[in-house]
């Protein structure tokens, strides 16, 4: 094919002409490839940081999903917790309260010399637990003797149901302070111990020093 061929038809634009019209068109394109969109950021940050509010709110709020803290058909309850104090501290107390056993037995546990006996290394104190528990829970009538010596009080009030009317508990714990104290080392008396001898005993009267005795 010839430059005088008739089917033959030149081109419009020379190749230096498209180049330079590609490198225009081109030009007018701004290169966003090194470039970063604030919003779609800001976004990115936002979501995360919800996520972790979300997170640590739930870790913190939600009682490990436990179902008695989610069930909407529990009965309400009281949540307070008793704090049990220590018998020996409480028994302290109960030892040294208006009209009860410091008024005979002194804060020294040394009693009165002939009428009322020692708590201090008492052989009634530091025996059985079911006679010193019969003691307080029922009273006391008539000479008793402590260390040899004769100690005649009349009556030691009864702390159970005919007298102070104290618990279990309270006779258990002012047992255990007393054979605890002044350098006594008798074992502690628990409550259930005392409910023992009450439901033994019944409405038994005040002991004598011979009965007691018959208790090993």
């Amino acid at each position: 094919m010839t430059p005088n061929d008739p089917t033959f038809q030149p081109a419009a634009q020379t190749d230096e002409e498209l180049l330079n019209a590609h490198e225009a068109l081109l030009a007018k394109q701004p290169d966003d490839r090194a470039h970063y969109k604030l919003m779609p950021l800001a976004l990115l940050f936002f979501f995360s940081g919800l996520i972790l509010f979300a997170a640590t709110y739930l870790n913190r709020y939600s009682g490990h999903f436990d179902k008695t803290i989610y069930d909407e058909n529990a009965l309400p309850t009281d949540h307070n917790v008793e704090v049990k104090i220590d018998p020996v501290v409480f028994g302290k107390q109960l030892f040294a309260s208006s009209g009860a056993c410091v008024t005979c037995h002194q804060a020294s546990g040394q009693g009165v010399p002939g009428t009322y006996p020692p708590l201090a290394g008492s052989e009634w104190v530091n025996g059985p637990d079911e006679r010193v528990i019969s003691i307080v829970l029922y009273g006391l009538q008539g000479t008793v003797h402590v260390t040899s010596k004769s100690f005649n009080a009349a009556v030691m009030p009864s702390f159970g149901p005919s007298g102070f009317n104290w618990s279990d508990e309270k006779i258990a714990d002012v047992l255990t302070y007393v054979r605890q104290e002044w350098g006594n080392k008798a074992s502690a008396v628990t409550a259930d111990q005392v409910a023992a001898v009450r439901a033994k005993d019944g409405a038994h009267t005040a002991w004598t020093e011979p009965d007691l005795l018959q208790i090993k």
